[in-house]
């Protein structure tokens, strides 16, 4: 067979000699056409799956010249031991000890961000808290005394002015569209090294009853805050502030990757009020309130889901003036569901004075609505 036809022995002696290559080099014989489409999706597979930038070097460029060290110095004054103040031990003593009070001087540093042209500097409050001076330095050299124009403690921020030509300022984003996944940067000044930028996402929002302010609405991070980066400034990936760094959660005191800041709407309202009035002005209803722990809701006999106990009313306070008694479960506020001390105290304080809220509570199982003539929250000014 193979004589008379050579042609179709050739064929198939080599479609024979292909079949075991092929066996032995899979991919030898594998068309053009499929190892160029592999190689188009290898890539391209980074731009599918990667919307962000490979750098954030711009964003850094814009934000950084607004962030400011800042360097504080007060004087301590220690006094002798109070056992000296008997006449008989210091009589008998005082000569072989220095009974004078001592000065030391304390230093600390922290961080803050620029916010108008005006030279308005916002930092946190625990940073400049005390200080005999404060000194701040500019990313581009500059330095210059600054004057505490006021402060809110029970946020901790704090507000300062200083007196330069051409400053830089940082554009302020909305805080409450951030989500969590968002990649954010912190800017500051940690340990003294210098101007550092770190970068991680946003872990979670609102955190509240930390017990580190009165007021508490964070946004929580994995960007690497340390000592010295409060007050300075986390931004997002535009360059814009989103939130001010205040504290971290560490058992060590260096970063452990949880990292607390003030969200900038929240801080906005403060540098406002603090620019017009040098102290911020909350809400008040003269209450304390309590949680509904499970053992209370069986004591006061509860079956409702939410909303916390009027422990105490302060006699003659708004709350006693819009008729709201103690032992009252407060279920809503504003028209919206009270489900927390900490919820319903944060939505009580963003409530302008003087402005009057709907309210329900339940006495004795019934449910009752009323209105409430917001009061103002005592402060230090």
């Amino acid at each position: 067979m193979f004589q008379r036809y050579p042609l179709l022995r050739f064929i198939t002696i080599g479609l024979a000699l292909a079949f075991v290559v092929q066996l032995l080099f899979p991919g030898l014989f594998q068309s053009r056409e499929v190892v160029e489409f592999i190689d188009a999706g290898s890539r391209d597979a980074p731009q599918i799956m990667s919307s962000g930038p490979v750098s954030y070097a711009d964003a850094v460029a814009v934000a950084a010249p607004a962030v400011v060290n800042i360097y504080t110095r007060k004087t301590i004054i220690q006094q002798p031991n109070p056992l000296f103040n008997d006449p008989l031990l210091n009589r008998f003593f005082g000569k072989y000890f220095d009974l004078q009070p001592k000065k030391r001087e304390e230093n600390s540093l922290g961080s803050g961000v620029i916010l108008s042209t005006k030279g308005y500097i916002l930092t946190n409050n625990h940073v400049i808290d005390g200080a005999d001076e404060i000194e701040v330095s500019l990313h581009d050299g500059r330095n210059a005394s600054a004057k505490l124009m006021g402060s809110d403690p029970e946020a901790d921020l704090a507000l300062l002015a200083i007196s330069l030509p051409n400053l830089p300022t940082i554009t302020l984003a909305d805080s409450l569209r951030l989500r969590i996944g968002d990649v954010v940067l912190a800017i500051g000044n940690p340990f003294g090294v210098g101007q550092t930028v770190t970068m991680g996402i946003v872990s979670a929002t609102g955190r509240n009853e930390l017990g580190i302010n009165t007021f508490e609405n964070f946004i929580q991070t994995d960007a690497a805050i340390n000592p010295g980066n409060s007050g300075g400034a986390l931004i997002n990936a535009r360059g814009e502030l989103v939130g001010i760094n205040t504290a971290i959660f560490s058992k060590s005191g260096g970063s452990q990757g949880i990292g607390f800041a003030i969200p900038v709407n929240l801080a906005r309202d403060s540098m406002t009020q603090l620019v017009e009035k040098g102290y911020v002005a909350r809400g008040w209803l003269g209450v304390e309130i309590q949680e509904i722990t499970p053992e209370l809701a069986e004591s006061f006999n509860l079956t409702v889901g939410g909303g916390v106990i009027v422990a105490g009313i302060l006699k003659g306070g708004p709350a006693d003036r819009g008729g709201i008694e103690p032992g009252d479960i407060l279920t809503h506020f504003g028209g919206i569901a009270v489900h927390s001390s900490n919820d319903a105290l944060n939505r009580i304080s963003q409530t302008k004075p003087g402005s009057r809220v709907e309210f329900i509570t339940l006495r004795n199982g019934k449910k009752r609505q009323g209105t409430v003539a917001i009061g103002e929250r005592p402060h230090s000014r």
